[in-house]
């Protein structure tokens, strides 16, 4: 029964007998006899109707994966590719149905994770150890209860956090742990959970990864005779990293709803290996990151019909870069980009199986640099910041065995900048729509199809950049058309199989 719970209601027989219930007094110390209790369910209306079932890796099955960081266990979703620039201290960063990584969201705790600068999210930076959830949604996700960002993406990941529990007479939580590998990594983690009150809990956790990324490899070239030139064994150079990450919260519950506060930090040292040519090994590239950001989200029920959720967010990153190889032009940049967000969100049912929501985003972003090359200066750049205002209104309903689901989100942005002359504002709506109906009433088998329209700011590198940006450079859209079946089984009586769980998708892109 989904929903969470049930109501329950006792009767006892009309036909009790009044003199058998005197004689229980001070005769408890023997066997009694009970007269018969009856549990009556009464259903629940669930929390959201799934239209476009999700795949998700509980913290279960994230122990038994046994992975490094969050970018390890996305690989295990069908559907994703991930791209990895080079071992524990590349940048990892992850796709959808090969649109693009700037076309997926990655959602922390339900706020975004964003890069105004160059929208990628390197996943690298978060670690398992303080994950209980990770969910990926082709689309969008089922529940309208949502912030406007939730529904501007052609695909999400929704990582969520560890709420702290206790067990009973229990305050406090501690727990550590310590992995190695190859290429010399180190890396020891902890987590330490404490109980305030029975309302308010806390929690941090802290890691240290550190990594010399050096391995061989066999580097051989032949001439132009075919003849072998030099063959040989070398090691990889520059790869290593050196890596900080920190994370406090702060979690409370209310008489209607609940508040989570967190703070982030992570602080990275690593090398950039250069290319090898002509058996020249080029490692003068080195990159410093700091990326902190502190967020709050509320959530709470007025009535039976009527919740409200509030996000909110401040976010700054700092980027520096050096390039100190003496046959290549030498290069000192930095770059800081800070980010403010807010979104209040409404949901409100309409009848048992009709909600609708209604939901507003404000976004502020900006983005500094300071250059340090012979051909650049901090005169060429623009120094741009970025307002954004969305949109969002949304409606489920629920009819027999049909769900269906349907939104708009609207965009309105605004630039400015320092020097030159900024893009021109935009304004569009886009819109969503998803179904769901159960084939066979007796068995779980279901089809569904899609549509989404899409639609996506151009960074502030491709509008911006020195010498290469383009101020007025055209927003992408994107079309999705998807339909698939679905077919669950539970085995309850059998030895070998417990259940089999089948999915078929045929999808365009454009």
């Amino acid at each position: 029964m989904r929903g969470g719970g049930i109501s329950t209601a006792v009767q006892a027989s009309d036909k009790a007998d009044s003199t058998t219930n005197r004689r229980y007094v001070g005769k408890l110390d023997s066997i009694q006899k009970i007269n018969e209790v009856i549990i009556v369910g009464t259903p629940v209306i669930p929390k959201y109707r799934e239209v476009i079932p999700a795949q998700v890796l509980k913290e279960v099955d994230l122990q038994r994966l046994n992975s490094l960081s969050v970018a390890d266990a996305i690989r295990y979703f069908a559907g994703v590719q991930l791209k990895d620039y080079g071992g524990v201290g590349g940048l990892k960063t992850v796709n959808i149905r090969s649109m693009g990584t700037n076309h997926m969201a990655v959602f922390y705790d339900g706020i975004q994770l964003g890069n105004a600068q160059n929208g990628q999210v390197d996943l690298g930076r978060f670690s398992l150890d303080d994950v209980e959830e990770i969910s990926l949604y082709n689309g969008q996700k089922s529940d309208i209860f949502q912030s406007a960002k939730d529904f501007g993406a052609s695909g999400t990941i929704y990582i969520t956090t560890r709420r702290p529990r206790f067990e009973e007479g229990k305050r406090a939580n501690f727990k550590a742990t310590m992995k190695t590998g190859s290429f010399g990594l180190i890396n020891p983690s902890m987590r330490y959970e404490y109980k305030i009150s029975d309302a308010v809990s806390s929690s941090f956790s802290g890691e240290w990864i550190n990594a010399t990324g050096r391995y061989k490899f066999r580097y051989r070239r032949r001439n132009t005779l075919g003849e072998i030139a030099y063959d040989t064994t070398a090691y990889r150079q520059n790869g290593d990293i050196n890596a900080t990450r920190m994370e406090a919260g702060l979690h409370g519950k209310m008489a209607d709803g609940q508040w989570t506060v967190r703070a982030y930090t992570y602080n990275s040292e690593r090398g950039i290996p250069g290319a090898i040519v002509n058996n020249v090994f080029r490692h003068g590239e080195r990159l410093w990151d700091t990326n902190s950001f502190i967020q709050g989200t509320l959530t709470n029920r007025w009535s039976k019909k009527f919740r409200t959720l509030f996000n909110t967010k401040y976010a700054a990153d700092y980027t520096h870069y050096e390039n100190q190889d003496a046959k290549l032009i030498q290069t000192k940049n930095t770059y800081k980009q800070k980010e403010f967000y807010f979104s209040c969100a409404n949901l409100y049912n309409i009848f048992e199986h009709w909600e609708v929501s209604l939901a507003y985003d404000f976004q502020w972003n900006t983005l500094d640099a300071t250059f340090y090359m012979p051909t650049e200066s901090d005169g060429t750049f623009p120094f741009p910041t970025r307002y954004t205002h969305m949109a969002a209104l949304a409606t489920a309903f629920e009819w027999g065995r049909l769900k269906m689901q349907a939104s708009v989100l609207g965009y309105f942005v605004h630039e400015k900048v320092e020097r030159f002359e900024a893009r021109p504002d935009k304004a569009v709506a886009t819109p969503a729509f998803f179904g769901s109906f159960k084939v066979l009433k007796n068995h779980d088998l279901s089809v569904r199809a899609f549509y989404k329209r899409m639609f996506r700011m151009p960074t502030f590198n491709d509008l911006y950049y020195t010498d290469m940006g383009n101020a007025f450079l055209k927003p992408e859209y994107a079309e999705q058309f998807n339909v698939g079946l679905k077919y669950t089984r539970n085995f309850e009586k059998s030895p070998f199989m417990r259940m089999l769980d089948v999915s078929v998708d045929a999808y365009y892109n454009k």
